[in-house]
């Protein structure tokens, strides 16, 4: 080498393009112009090139009960399958692949996921698997899952694939509201439910994470159908304008108080709950407005509420209201829940009642481990305890800190 010459990074060395490579560019060069009912007949294609077959594409279903096949060219469609209890719920659930031996092959179960939100699940089979085929099929199911979730903005293909019920105006308008249902960075983990997926009106929640915090809010607009939901989608609105603004708290409450009563008038009202996470420290912030206090968990257990000054609901034209705080320690879990989850009851009987709800809530928490499983396991549980009754919208978000850092993520090995 010539003196003074600079000596190439490893990442210069070998410019070639490798098999598995050319695919996945394929796939991506064309992702852009591609209409969404092409994506399978070209994933089959590139799934034939490694030697795979029957492809199946299965899509979460509303109520999250069932991962439901895609339809479409070149694409092999069977029944649904369950989540609980399944080879592609598996899959679904844990996040990782799923291989089930069958007479001379090998059916591959990969999870889709949009960043580390579970939209569903692949599905192929292949004569025999490698580390090769394994890393290229990973990669493969993670660039459908974005491909779903960008056109799924502008077709209805994959929404009436996940739809099994009637849905109502009302929850149409609540679903298209909602971030994605859960997400994950090395530091926290969070993932939320509404029941009844198909007539669910005046639950919400929202979130964001902005650097170190992460902001959440979780709102139960009175009454039920459009009505529920246009106050509903006023109070979200407003309070992504106003966190956007990078507005304290006090402020946020505020301001959703007055789009609620301006718009909508002083006869209606959003109970809510509003929180900052410190992801880097565990410094909790949050503003109850007549919304249930969550439960704390800890070491698999309900141990305490995170009981606060609250103040009148928004658009009732409450005080300034308290800002409560708390240190959470790694490993802490927050239970946050709308009150139709524990004031539902059988005609002539009890409330469910929150003690009821802290006893299923510990006894899910021996069985499951994920965040994501543990919100539905326990939302479908307490919706069995229930008697399947669901009159009024009844909404989980589950909040996991784990602390540390994610700086790893952006260095390359």
């Amino acid at each position: 080498m010539i003196e003074g010459a600079r000596k190439p990074s490893r990442f210069e060395v070998d410019r070639s393009e490798g098999f598995g490579e050319r695919l996945l560019g394929v796939l991506l060069d064309r992702a852009h112009e591609m209409p969404p009912q092409l994506i399978a007949p070209l994933v089959a294609e590139e799934v034939a090139r490694v030697g795979g077959r029957d492809l199946s594409i299965l899509l979460q279903d509303y109520e999250q009960m069932l991962l439901v096949p895609l339809l479409g060219r070149r694409l092999t469609v069977g029944d649904p399958e369950p989540v609980e209890d399944s080879p592609a719920g598996e899959a679904f659930l844990s996040r990782k692949t799923v291989e089930v031996p069958q007479d001379g092959s090998v059916r591959m179960y990969l999870p889709l996921l949009d960043g580390s939100d579970q939209i569903g699940a692949m599905a192929v089979t292949l004569d025999s698997v490698d580390d090769d085929d394994r890393r290229l099929l990973r990669r493969l199911a993670g660039l459908v899952a974005d491909m779903i979730v960008t056109k799924d903005a502008y077709t209805d293909l994959f929404f009436q694939t996940r739809r099994r019920a009637p849905i109502s105006v009302a929850a149409e308008i609540q679903w298209s509201l909602l971030p994605p249902l859960s997400m994950t960075v090395p530091q926290v983990e969070v993932a939320g439910i509404l029941e009844p997926a198909y007539d669910v009106a005046g639950d919400s929640f929202d979130y964001a994470l902005n650097g170190d915090i992460l902001h959440v809010a979780m709102i139960d607009a009175m009454g039920h159908g459009l009505d529920a939901a246009t106050m509903a989608t006023v109070a979200i609105g407003a309070y992504r304008h106003t966190r956007r603004a990078k507005t304290g708290l006090s402020q946020v409450y505020a301001f959703m108080d007055k789009a609620i009563n301006e718009q909508l008038g002083p006869d209606h009202f959003v109970t809510a709950q509003m929180m900052c996470l410190n992801i880097a420290t565990g410094r909790l912030q949050w503003v109850n407005a007549g919304h249930p206090a969550p439960l704390l968990i800890r070491d698999r257990a309900v141990v305490d509420r995170l009981e606060s000054p609250t103040t009148l609901p928004v658009g009732f034209g409450g005080e300034q209201p308290t800002v409560s705080e708390r240190i959470l320690e790694p490993g802490d879990r927050l239970l946050c829940f709308t009150d139709g989850l524990i004031e539902e009851h059988q005609t002539g009987g009890e409330q469910f009642g929150e003690e009821q709800l802290i006893e299923c809530t510990n006894r899910i928490l021996r069985d499951r481990t994920a965040v994501r499983s543990v919100v539905r396991g326990l939302s479908h549980a307490l919706k069995q305890e229930r008697g399947d009754v669901t009159s009024d919208d009844a909404t989980i978000f589950l909040i996991e800190w784990r602390g540390g850092d994610a700086d790893h993520l952006a260095t390359l090995d």
